[in-house]
């Protein structure tokens, strides 16, 4: 249901050094690091598109395995090749239902079977890109229309926990 991404952005077609915040996405790195870490030349980073996912290897505050987020605010921008990146390669599959199972993290138990002894490079899990397409199962309802009503019923619920915690 998902393909690999390995797109150079070799004619420079973006200027826009991506990283991925667990907290809130992917993110220019000029917002989230007050500059930019990525070499100044992106021409060998991937160029990630929007509605495509990012898997970053990294551990942050409560995401032990790292983090899967979809690219939402920007059209397109640049990613290390530390990233692995992915996109949706059939019509049965809703990118909003992919994204809010990315978000529970249910996914770790199928990570934490590939991840190498040694685990860590880095700070970087050792995680072996076709054992994580080969391994990672998505658990998904088979009705496109199913996967919709439960990704806008999660998203709804975030929205409302957002404004509670504004709030109180």
């Amino acid at each position: 249901m998902c393909g690999r991404i390995t797109r150079k952005n070799k004619n420079g077609e973006s200027d826009l050094p991506l990283t991925i915040a667990s907290q809130y996405g992917l993110i220019d790195q000029r917002d989230f690091f007050n500059n930019v870490v990525a070499a100044q030349d992106l021409s060998n980073y991937y160029l990630l598109k929007n509605g495509e996912f990012a898997y970053n290897k990294s551990y942050s505050n409560g995401y032990n395995y790292g983090s899967i987020k979809r690219l939402n605010a920007y059209e397109q921008g640049c990613l290390s090749t530390l990233y692995i990146c992915f996109g949706i390669i059939t019509d049965d599959i809703e990118s909003d239902y992919m994204e809010c199972f990315f978000d529970t993290l249910n996914w770790y138990s199928d990570i934490t079977l590939i991840c190498a002894e040694g685990a860590r490079n880095h700070g970087l899990l050792n995680v072996d890109t076709k054992a994580f397409f080969d391994e990672v199962t998505i658990k998904m309802p088979s009705s496109k229309e199913e996967q919709r009503k439960i990704s806008a019923y999660l998203k709804n619920l975030d929205n409302l926990i957002t404004l509670h915690q504004r709030y109180c």
